[in-house]
């Protein structure tokens, strides 16, 4: 699908996810179908998701870390496709420089970092290496609630 300069501005539109078609067709001088059908077609094709985020550091006893690993592989695609199955993991990178991935991790209450790596890092192969970053004071980090 080709991204225009119209799907850009609908898709700012969507920062605010609860936005209405209707207002965004106001505010971009469009249709309000043009709008649902744009959205519905950049959806379908993977291109825009809209959720609901949340901001870790509002929730009592909830946090982020970022952790990097390196591997005994260079299989990086079906390992950062196995990371990214695993409970708190928000998001994997495939990455350049000493680490192979880069993960965002939701932590909560009853599964911190002890819980991360015993439960669920533990049960992933070829692992060489891992690095903590704890993340103390964010700006705009913002994820999807992935904790059960």
């Amino acid at each position: 699908m080709n991204i225009d300069t119209t799907n850009l501005a609908i898709i700012k539109q969507l920062r605010n996810g609860r936005k209405s078609y209707k207002k965004i067709a106001e505010e971009l001088s469009l249709s309000e179908n043009t709008v649902r059908t744009r959205v519905h077609k950049l959806m379908r094709q993977g291109i825009l998701e809209v959720s609901g985020m949340v901001d870790p550091q509002t929730i009592d006893g909830h946090g982020v870390v970022m952790v990097g690993v390196k591997l005994q592989t260079m299989d990086l695609v079906k390992k950062g496709e196995e990371f990214s199955k695993i409970k708190g993991v928000v998001s994997v990178s495939v990455v350049t420089g000493r680490f192979d991935l880069i993960l965002v991790v939701l932590l909560k209450p009853g599964f911190g970092l002890l819980e991360f790596y015993t439960e669920e890092v533990s049960k992933i192969k070829d692992v060489q290496s891992v690095e903590t970053f704890v993340v103390y004071k964010s700006y705009n980090l913002n994820v999807p609630y992935v904790l059960e």
